[in-house]
């Protein structure tokens, strides 16, 4: 039985390809998580917002959104999202 990953911080840094498919042999991405990644209501409107963030900090998001390949914006509002669901269930 494949494990489930809930969260995208569960997937580890893979050094290689190779390791990366014996991992993905046992593990599969959670229903839940890859409908919250894909769905988007029609119409939903974005808000480009100003945030500072000390350099350092900045740059080890991105080097953590690449391991991922991810955006580090992306990433950034996939963590948001998955908070406010723990902070307000039901929202």
């Amino acid at each position: 039985m494949l494990k489930n990953i809930r969260q995208w911080e569960e997937i580890p840094f893979f050094p290689n390809p190779k390791e990366e498919a014996a991992y993905w042999l046992s593990h599969q991405l959670d229903p839940a998580l890859m409908q919250s990644s894909l769905s988007r209501s029609e119409g939903q409107d974005s808000t480009s917002i100003t945030l500072r963030m000390d350099p350092r900090m900045l740059s080890r998001l991105k080097r953590l959104a690449a391991q991922r390949y991810l955006n580090y914006q992306s990433m950034m509002k996939q963590w948001l999202a998955e908070r406010l669901e723990k902070e307000i269930p039901g929202s």
